[in-house]
């Protein structure tokens, strides 16, 4: 998509859907135009989805290399198992952190309770790309309680800094490589500076109309922002969003299924490890995906 008539909002990403079999997503990264933004290399808007009771999400077993993943909720819950033995259910204002490094296979579900009651989900699920060195670093999995995440008021703006530091203050999650993630909640016609000190930097709308230097950006869209970042953000109803980025991160990124590295022949032996049962299972799981054809 072309740049914008605007020195602040270089493009606007307009995600399309995709079905996930029991609900839909809206996959904002990666596109041809924009692969990543900082570490970000992968957003998805899962819901939001009403599930009846007997229903739920089960994304069997499946591999990821050369990456991170963080699951982050606004409503809901979801079950994760891993090869390492790690079993934690993340509910709202909680981040599960997953760092896949040279191998890791991971299921998520809906816990029994909310699929027996019947439940709703709605979240932003990401990867983040791991710098070039740390790729086949030892997988490890961390969970963070909602305690733990520093949550303040900036005029009248309620964030909640994820991963990084901004706003004055700065949260707990390790990361590999230099990275802001932030969920704020603004007022209508409550407005907000833009962090600075980043290298790349991106607003993504979940609800409301944000406006950008008078550039509006819908809900369900994703605004990559340029170097000047004089502007400020402003609800023109309320609004929630995720503010995302980091340091640049130098290379090429392949991306292949679930799997991400700077070497193609290292995808391609992550997909021989995977068709041949050389990853780790995840314990008391015995299904999973199979490699895809294309």
């Amino acid at each position: 998509m072309p740049a914008l008539a605007t020195q602040h909002v270089t493009r606007v990403i307009t995600p399309g859907s995709r079905s996930l079999g029991e609900f839909d997503v809206r996959r904002a990264l990666p596109q041809k135009s924009q692969q990543r933004v900082g570490p970000f290399i992968f957003f998805d808007h899962m819901g939001p989805a009403d599930f009846p009771p007997g229903a739920g999400i089960d994304v069997r077993p499946h591999p990821h290399i050369g990456l991170a993943t963080i699951t982050y909720l606004f409503s809901g819950a979801i079950r994760h198992r891993d090869s390492l033995g790690y079993d934690q259910v993340i509910v709202p204002g909680e981040v599960n952190w997953m760092t896949a490094g040279r191998g890791v296979v991971h299921s998520e579900r809906t816990p029994q309770g909310l699929r027996q009651t019947g439940s709703h989900l709605h979240g932003i699920q990401a990867w983040i790309a791991l710098p070039t060195e740390k790729e086949e670093i030892e997988p490890c999995f961390e969970h963070y309680a909602a305690g733990q995440i520093p949550q303040l008021q900036v005029r009248g703006a309620r964030l909640t800094v994820i991963a990084g530091a901004a706003y004055g203050a700065a949260s707990p999650v390790r990361t590999a490589s230099e990275t802001l993630y932030v969920e704020a909640d603004l007022d209508a016609g409550g407005s907000l500076t833009v962090p600075e000190n980043v290298d790349e930097l991106a607003v993504y709308v979940v609800d409301g109309e944000l406006a950008v230097a008078g550039q509006s950006i819908r809900a369900g869209t994703m605004a990559i922002l340029s170097e000047d970042r004089s502007a400020e953000f402003l609800a023109r109803n309320n609004c929630k969003l995720m503010i995302l980025g980091g340091a640049t991160l130098p290379g090429e990124r392949i991306v292949w299924w679930n799997f991400v590295s700077s070497r193609r022949d290292r995808i391609s032996q992550a997909k021989v490890d995977w068709s041949e049962g050389r990853f780790e299972s995840v314990p008391g799981e015995s299904d999973f995906i199979p490699l895809p054809a294309a």
